[in-house]
């Protein structure tokens, strides 16, 4: 195969794999990174390629495993489990059911659960072609699958994610500009609001629609802060220590319904700053 039929290969492909990438490391950006790397190898490699998407793929999977590997050891959870007995929960695919859940569970899954867990839930490759990837057996694959489907359903009920969860993840998908995730975050109906102190201060008065939501805070809030609003889970942005415009969100179902923005001195009282990841006591 010549380069130039290697080219046009690469580039039928390389919406699948940034999709993959994405999926498995969460980060957009990343995975269009390791994409280039795969095609960097593809023009690197001296060796006959037979499957070509096949081994792209493989490549790009192989890339993410290595960077979730970078980022956090694993030196109990990503042993392989070995031959085990087939699981009847590995038959039920969770992936399409547990909605935004997924970004946040994931990355509690050691690397080669997460890489079993979403190739096989969510793109529906054969454990064959997983083991072959993890360099491990079918049997194994399933049960690396089967043990990181088993944590995603015990971490959370399904869409089911505390309000201080769904919060923190629509926020840093906003400041991520992951434009996806937002609508993935957001109830159909949701709206943006604003009392008569906000829009003082500058915000929009109303905005409808998931999309129009979405494209409104796309990119945005960066320096937002995680607060409460009584025992309610919320972002602030703040000024000399003080709040000075309160997104108070409105949380159903694990989607968000509506974001209210907030400037009234009564409510901005009762502001309490917390840790990104801390639910109230």
């Amino acid at each position: 195969m010549d380069a130039v039929d290697q080219t046009e290969i690469f580039e039928a492909e390389r919406p699948r794999l940034v999709a993959i990438a994405s999926r498995v490391l969460g980060d957009p950006a990343e995975a269009q990174d390791v994409v280039q790397q795969a095609w960097l190898r593809m023009h690197g490699t001296d060796a006959e390629i037979e499957n070509l998407p096949g081994w792209l793929t493989t490549v790009t999977t192989r890339l993410c495993l290595d960077r979730l590997r970078s980022r956090t050891p694993f030196p109990v959870d990503d042993l392989d489990p070995g031959e085990t007995a087939d699981d009847p929960a590995d038959d039920v695919a969770l992936a399409d059911t547990v909605g935004i859940a997924l970004s946040v569970v994931l990355d509690r899954l050691s690397p080669r659960e997460r890489v079993a867990f979403v190739l096989h839930d969510s793109f529906g490759f054969e454990f064959p072609t997983i083991a072959a990837v993890l360099d491990t057996t079918p049997v194994a694959a399933r049960k690396l699958a089967s043990r990181a489907r088993a944590k995603v359903s015990q971490s959370q009920p399904r869409d089911a994610l505390a309000d201080w969860e769904v919060v923190d993840a629509f926020m840093a998908a906003a400041r991520g500009g992951e434009f996806d995730r937002l609508l993935r975050l957001l109830a159909p109906d949701a709206a943006v609001s604003a009392d008569d102190a906000a829009i003082l201060a500058g915000t929009p008065s109303r905005i409808e629609g998931q999309g129009e939501v979405a494209a409104f805070f796309n990119g945005s809030a960066h320096a937002a802060l995680p607060v409460f609003v009584g025992d309610r889970p919320a972002s602030a942005w703040f000024h000399r220590g003080a709040a000075r415009v309160v997104l108070d969100f409105a949380v159903e179902d694990g989607l968000v319904r509506g974001i209210t923005f907030r400037a009234a001195p009564e409510v901005l009282a009762h502001v309490v700053r917390r840790d990104g990841d801390e639910q109230r006591p």
